[in-house]
């Protein structure tokens, strides 16, 4: 596995927040239904980190709250190369499969919902994604942290292999 863990230090007031899902789920009770709200958050400061998180309550707000603050507990670094990712990757979790490949400078970023809001969080400007298998955003944003996790970094390739950073671009 990587070394793509926690961040050293990440300053609250950057993170930007964004809110990918919200789903109502009801309760019938003797009285009638009672609603509560699910939401899926992803945070990132731009910078190469992001979280997801995954808040419940039985008001929406609280339920964004919610789960920003578990976002916030789940950062992670991921490698970046010139504003779009180092190499293809594909992520997978449960039924959601996702394919992530660097773009050319300009490009922007191709990707559809969920798989958008993890990347943009990130930072990542340029890069082509597409999404396979499950369209549920909480497989979907799963499988693409998953894709990020498994990048390895040019120099951190090169280290390992023991050669030249030019020597991994070049062959």
């Amino acid at each position: 596995m990587s070394t793509n863990t926690k961040p050293s230090k990440v300053n609250e007031s950057e993170l930007k927040e964004r809110v990918v899902a919200i789903n109502r789920v009801a309760k019938v009770v003797k009285g009638g239904r009672r609603f509560s709200f699910s939401a899926i958050v992803v945070v990132g400061d731009g910078h190469g980190v992001v979280g997801y998180g995954l808040g419940k309550a039985n008001e929406v707000t609280d339920a964004i709250a919610k789960g920003i603050d578990d976002a916030k507990k789940n950062l992670i670094q991921i490698p970046m190369l010139k504003n779009t990712v180092p190499h293809a990757m594909e992520g997978k979790y449960s039924g959601g499969f996702v394919l992530i490949k660097p773009a050319a400078p300009g490009t922007g970023v191709l990707a559809g919902g969920p798989m958008r809001a993890v990347l943009e969080s990130a930072g990542i400007k340029d890069v082509l994604a597409k999404s396979k298998g499950s369209s549920n955003p909480h497989n979907v944003i799963k499988a693409t942290i998953d894709a990020l996790l498994k990048m390895r970094a040019p120099h951190q390739v090169a280290f390992q292999r023991g050669v030249k950073l030019d020597k991994v671009f070049n062959g």
